[in-house]
Order: C-alpha cells, then sequence, then structure tokens
C-alpha cells in the first residue's frame, strides 16, 4: 500500500519465470496498452470505512463472531480431553485422537486469528488517509495488487472496509444501484430481474435500516447475506443516502458497486465460437431475467439420470431425488478452466457427502456417475466450447511433445505469454527447499496441454478487463476490478457497463482463434524443407495439421451482447 499514486510503468518490470525471455521478444512499445491499464488501476486512490472498521474491531475484541467469519481466539476453544488412568484402551485411543482433532483446532483457529488481526491493524493504520494499491500481473496477463493483505481481492470482512477515496454525488440511478448491489450481495433474488431486485430492497427497507442502525443488537438482517460484512456497509450507505438532507441525489457516495460476469470463463467460450445455445445460457443474448448455467446442466443431468433409472440401472435409482444445482455447480465452474474427470469426481463426491440423507457406501460410484454426466450435459450445452477445448488441448500435447517447446501465445493486447511448466532436474529437486531453479528442464507435457485451455481463457478475460479500464479511464470515471468483476462509483455503473459490453464485442470481433492458429504455425510447424513425411501418422505433420485446423463457428451474433442486461450484473 502506498501513501502516494503509484511510480508508472513505463518498460515491462522483470522477475516472474520466464518473464526476461518471453519480454525480451518484443518491443516496449508493443506493451503500451498492457501497461496503460496497469497505471490506470495503481492510479485509482482508495480509503477506509472507518465506520465498518470500528465495528468490526469492536466484534473482533469481543471474542468474534463465528457465523460471519470473524475469526475467534484459541480460548474460546474447548479444553483438551484429559487421560486418565482408569480408561478403557477404545476410551484412551478416543481421547487421543480428540486431543489431535482440538489441537489442529486450536491452530486453525490461531492463524485465523492472527491474519485477521493482521488485516484490523492495516486498515486502522491507514483509517484517515488516502492510499494506492501498486498492481502486478501474473504470466497470463491476469492482475493483482502487491499488497497481500488488505485490498479488495481479500475476503467479505476487508471488502467492507474498503471505499473508493473519489466521492460523487449518487444523481438520479446511485441510490437504486446501491440497492440492486444489495440484494446482489445476499445472493436472496439471483433468478430474478434488477426492476424485482430493487423491488425487493424497497420492500425490505424496514429491515435495512434497522441493520444499519442497529447491526449488532437489531433483527441483524444482514447476517442472512452470503457476504454480511459488505451487506452490512452497503446497508449503512442506504441509510445515510435515503436520509441525506439535501435529497439521495445529491448525496456524495464513495461506494464500490460490483458487477461480475457470468460464468465468465464460458463466456469467453461461447464468444469465440459463436454458440448460440451455449451464449443464451451465459446471458450473452438478453433475457428479462437472468439465465442460469448451473441450473440447466443439473437439468439435463437429471433427464439423462431419469432415463438410466427407467432402464433399471441401479446408480441412477439411488441417485433419485439428490440431484440438485448446488452438486453440480463447481465441476460446471471448473471445467472451463481445466478439471479433469477425476477432480470432477472429487467435488462432486464431496458435496454428496455433505448430503445427510444419502447412502455414503455410494458417494464415489455416484460421483463418478455423475461428473460423467456432467460432462456430457456441458458438451451437448456447450458444442464449440468442447471443440475448442479439445483443439488447445492437441495443440499443446503436440508442441511440447513434437517440438519439445512450452506453448507460447499473444494476448489481444499483444502480451506474450508462454506456459513456464518444465519437469524439475534432480539437482532443482534438491535445491526446491529453496525454490531456485538454475534453468528449465524439459517441458512437462501433462501441464502444458492441461493448463493451456484456461491459461488461454484467462489472458482473454484479462485483455477484456484492460480495455474496459482504459474506456473507462477516458472518461474519467472509478474503475476497479477483481478479474471478471467490475468496479464502479454508483453513479457511473451504466457508463461502466456500456464500456464492458463494447470492449468484449470489439474483442471477439477479433479472429482470435485464426490469429492463435497463425501464431502457433509460424512458431512451431515444420517447414517443408525440414523433413520429408513418411505417412499422414508422421507426428511432425500432425503437428502441422493440428495448428492450421481451426474449429469451425456457429451462428451466434455478437453483437447481441450490447442489449444483455445480466452479461454482467
Amino acid at each position: 500500500m502506498m501513501l502516494l499514486s503509484a511510480v508508472l510503468y513505463r518498460v515491462p518490470e522483470t522477475g516472474s519465470f520466464g518473464g526476461d525471455f518471453v519480454v525480451d521478444k518484443v518491443s516496449s512499445r508493443q506493451l503500451y496498452p498492457v501497461l496503460d491499464a496497469l497505471n490506470q488501476l495503481a492510479a485509482s486512490p482508495w480509503m477506509v470505512n472507518q465506520a465498518m472498521l470500528d465495528l468490526i474491531i469492536e466484534v473482533f475484541g469481543n471474542k468474534g463472531m463465528a457465523d460471519v467469519d470473524i475469526p475467534q481466539p484459541i480460548s474460546q476453544c474447548p479444553p483438551l480431553p484429559k487421560i486418565r488412568r482408569d480408561m478403557t484402551a477404545e476410551e484412551r485411543s478416543e481421547a487421543y485422537r480428540q486431543r489431535f482433532l482440538l489441537k489442529k483446532k486450536r491452530n486453525e483457529m490461531f492463524s485465523l486469528w492472527c491474519d485477521a488481526l493482521y488485516k484490523l491493524s492495516i486498515a486502522n493504520h491507514f483509517r484517515d488517509r488516502v492510499f494506492w494499491l501498486p498492481q502486478n500481473i501474473d504470466f497470463r496477463g491476469r492482475v493483482y495488487p502487491v499488497p497481500p493483505h488488505f485490498q479488495h481481492l481479500g475476503g467479505d470482512m476487508a471488502r467492507s472496509m474498503l471505499l473508493l477515496a473519489k466521492g460523487m454525488a449518487l444523481g438520479d440511478k446511485g441510490l437504486n444501484w446501491l440497492k440492486i448491489h444489495l440484494i446482489n450481495l445476499t445472493g436472496l433474488k439471483k433468478k430474478q430481474s434488477l426492476e424485482e431486485r430493487l423491488q425487493y430492497a424497497n420492500e425490505m427497507m424496514k429491515d435495512i435500516l434497522d441493520s444499519a442502525d442497529n447491526p449488532l443488537h437489531g433483527g441483524q438482517w444482514w447476517k442472512k447475506s452470503d457476504d454480511p460484512w459488505q451487506t452490512l456497509a452497503c446497508c449503512k450507505e442506504i441509510a445515510k443516502a435515503s436520509r441525506h438532507a439535501a435529497g439521495a441525489a445529491a448525496f456524495v457516495s464513495h461506494f464500490p458497486i460490483h458487477q461480475d460476469g457470468s460464468c465468465n470463463g464460458l463466456q469467453h467460450y461461447a464468444a469465440l465460437g459463436r454458440d448460440q445455445k451455449g451464449a443464451e445460457a451465459v446471458n450473452l443474448y438478453p433475457f428479462q431475467t437472468p439465465q442460469d448455467v448451473y441450473s440447466g446442466v443439473a437439468a439435463l443431468v437429471e433427464e439423462s439420470r431419469k432415463t438410466d433409472a427407467d432402464h433399471k440401472l441401479e446408480i441412477a435409482q439411488v441417485l433419485d431425488g439428490f440431484v440438485s444445482r448446488k452438486v453440480v455447480k463447481q465441476t460446471v465452474m471448473t471445467i472451463v478452466y481445466g478439471v479433469t474427470r477425476y477432480g470432477a469426481k472429487a467435488q462432486i463426491q464431496g458435496q454428496l457427502a455433505d448430503l445427510k440423507d444419502f447412502p455414503h457406501n455410494k458417494t464415489w460410484p455416484a460421483a463418478a456417475y455423475l461428473a460423467a454426466k456432467t460432462f456430457d450435459s456441458i458438451g451437448q450445452m456447450f458444442t464449440a466450447t468442447r471443440r475448442i477445448q479439445d483443439w488447445f488441448v492437441d495443440c499443446a500435447r503436440l508442441i511440447s511433445t513434437v517440438r519439445e517447446k512450452p506453448v507460447e501465445w499473444l494476448t489481444p493486447l499483444g502480451l506474450p505469454v508462454l506456459q513456464p511448466y518444465f519437469k524439475q532436474s534432480s539437482t532443482d529437486q534438491a535445491r526446491s527447499k529453496m525454490h531456485l531453479t538454475l534453468h528449465p528442464g524439459k517441458v512437462n507435457t501433462m501441464k502444458q496441454k492441461n493448463a493451456f485451455p484456461p491459461n488461454f481463457i484467462h489472458s482473454l478475460d484479462s485483455s477484456h478487463m484492460m480495455l474496459t479500464c482504459l474506456h473507462c479511464a477516458r472518461e474519467g470515471i472509478s474503475f476497479a476490478a477483481v478479474h471478471d468483476s467490475y468496479w464502479t462509483h454508483p453513479a457511473t455503473v451504466d457508463i461502466m457497463n456500456k464500456h464492458c459490453r463494447q470492449q468484449f464485442v470489439a474483442l471477439h470481433r477479433l479472429p482470435i482463434l485464426e490469429d492463435l492458429s497463425a501464431y502457433l504455425t509460424q512458431r512451431f510447424a515444420y517447414d517443408k524443407s525440414e523433413y520429408v513425411p513418411v505417412s499422414a501418422d508422421d507426428p511432425r505433420a500432425e503437428l502441422n495439421r493440428v495448428l492450421g485446423n481451426v474449429p469451425p463457428k456457429g451462428t451466434f451474433d455478437l453483437e447481441s451482447v450490447l442489449m444483455s442486461t445480466f452479461f454482467f450484473s
């Protein structure tokens, strides 16, 4: 954290693994758009929400509040059970087990308590000051604040204590956006239109004002939220705005409003493949109410399960009544980022294990069954996505095995990316405790091919964020981002939403897959003078063929995104 605006990036900094090698291959001018975006993000001033800081310090100092994730001190942990001489062997074994579990819980509680104390100490130090958060990027172009503890990528508690230092009057729509944002934070009306969310907020004003005025001793409506501390902060802001002597429109607010992408990785895939059905599922197409891709996949899985149950498949019958949005959500969310079938099984098994009525001896076979069905359902709903993912995997597999090189590409903003996945030599492994790698070894094919799809999509979502940032900066409005969650002032949400949609369309109008194919072909394909193909199965011929074989696209009209309310909402 800095008390002066961050020093501007004028040339690329080094330090990331492989960074020197990649950056040396391009001119500094090529990186100007990325550096400009980093500079704009770092130039956004912040300040501490003192009312929330004081309240959280009060709760923290009064033995915490576990139900809203304020860590409790270890004094609240039960005492360790004593080992007595008159215990039986079985009782002694159980007592030792309980002691082990309680010691583990104590260590976890102490770690969380120290972490919260450190965050609160930093916030308290900056309580009367404006500060800035310098920014950095990872090898894919994703942006992160340099300060690791108190920043807007943190959890609910940390976010609730952050405000934009540049205040603005709410204007005609600002109070409405505060109310919609409040309901978004609660997670209570995810399937309703914005108008219905606003109506619900107006109906709940009594509870909202009670939460603002009596957060610890009133009805505590705010505690029912998915993000309780941010919800409480928003309740307090709405209360101040609605009671302002000159009217809410004149109230100067510093509160950030979030607009989040709808399963953003799948949004980029659907746009890349012009996938009509997939685009509708992730709100690239305009609807009156938001579409829920997780519920859609769950419905397809349940439909297939019923068919199997009718054909007397035992595991399908066991799962009757247990297929839900929650069970498949994590897998759907992570398929776009390269989760394997084994990983999907583990995710679903964890969800099934939490269900009280589900037979626990059936969790693994049921998870294997549902993982397969979830992958199949995603394939049905996102046909172009699966083709593109498979192409990415094939390209990375052949580049890393035939050429024995890591995958490289350029983002649409000109940032060079190299996947830093190599096998360690025995010498490097011996030094691993010191995190010292003198030189990369052979490429790790498994990591190269599994990571390419999610890393490429991450490089696109960072490009979209940077473009939106630069266009917001041109209009002089506050902008911050947590990857695919864009933040701005309540009075400028509509302006940010306009740029968010326009820049997504502009990004995907580019021939992204064709440009990627051309770049990979230029970097890794074999020239005819380099080899004489023995057969069509020659790996070199296969490499050339796959790199040039761009997956076909569908018929989705990108311009629809401009009219989609729930693309980011």
